[in-house]
């Protein structure tokens, strides 16, 4: 997963594609890569995950190798008007930054092109070796993947245009760019992926590099009818049957790595720091 230059995760609310994506963040940092963590719809889950308490549009340090950054709107607009129409530089952007937002809020594809083109700008740009994006959930993703060519047909023409074609062309660059879906291995989540990877399968949006299954159970050993009547027998009998369950939904998703429960870890920071461990020993 860690030799592409972007990967853009994302999974139903509540999976743990934050978890996901800081411990992909720091196992990169840990491997000697000069790395960009971005929280593009909302920086909550990633700040904890990597153990600070806010994200900000500036980049802030987090270990050696690893700075982290939030989109917020206005900021990146005010970026995209400069760096990539070329705005001039004394220009006022506050009555234009205004007056655009304004069209956002009609215009299908403007907000999301923003939050989208950023990430993608990061990745051109060349700083980073690679760029790990906390993206928005499975219901939203497809909006911004489909943000470029939905722009795009709505200028028809010019430097908009152009910006993004490249965008596009960027999302669908297999060597480069790479989605990665998040899901436990329950009923709603595992139904909301496999709809999603169809969706962007169909719609050639961007490769898919792999469905993650977080807080996975290993089977018990030893035979739980050897355990005498009480709590470690209906305990057992218990984690006996989820993991049942569990492997049923998995069945339904391809092939891809499994993420344990972590018993006994409680802080967010904790369970990315356990995560990145344990993908640098796979």
């Amino acid at each position: 997963m860690l030799d592409k230059r972007l990967l853009i995760i994302t999974g139903k609310g509540g999976v743990g594609k934050s978890a996901v994506t800081a411990a992909l963040a720091l196992r990169a940092a840990y491997d000697g890569k000069r790395v960009l963590a971005i929280a593009m719809t909302d920086d909550a889950g990633l700040a904890v995950h990597l153990g600070i308490e806010q994200l900000r549009y500036r980049p802030t340090h987090i270990i050696s190798g690893l700075e982290a950054v939030a989109i917020e709107r206005p900021e990146a607009l005010n970026e995209y008007l400069r760096v990539q129409l070329g705005v001039p530089r004394l220009a006022q952007l506050g009555p234009l930054a205004r007056a655009f937002d304004a069209v956002a809020s009609t215009a299908p594809g403007i907000r999301e092109v923003i939050t989208i083109g950023k990430v993608l700008y990061e990745t051109r740009k060349g700083t980073w070796d690679l760029v790990v994006a906390d993206g928005p959930p499975t219901g939203q993703i497809g909006s911004h993947l489909r943000a470029p060519a939905t722009v795009a047909r709505l200028v028809g023409a010019g430097k908009v245009l152009d910006q993004t074609g490249w965008m596009a062309r960027l999302l669908r660059d297999t060597t480069t760019t790479g989605l990665i879906v998040v899901t436990t291995a329950e009923e709603l989540p595992v139904t909301e992926t496999l709809e999603s990877l169809v969706a962007v399968d169909e719609e050639n949006l961007v490769g898919i590099e792999n469905v993650i299954v977080n807080r996975t159970l290993d089977p018990l050993d030893g035979d739980i009818d050897q355990l005498g009547d009480g709590p470690a027998k209906q305990a057992a009998l218990l984690h006996s049957a989820l993991f049942d369950e569990q492997e049923r939904w998995i069945a339904h998703l391809p092939d891809g790595p499994r993420v344990p429960y972590f018993f006994g870890l409680h802080t967010p920071s904790e369970v990315a720091a356990r995560m990145a461990d344990l993908w640098g020993m796979l």
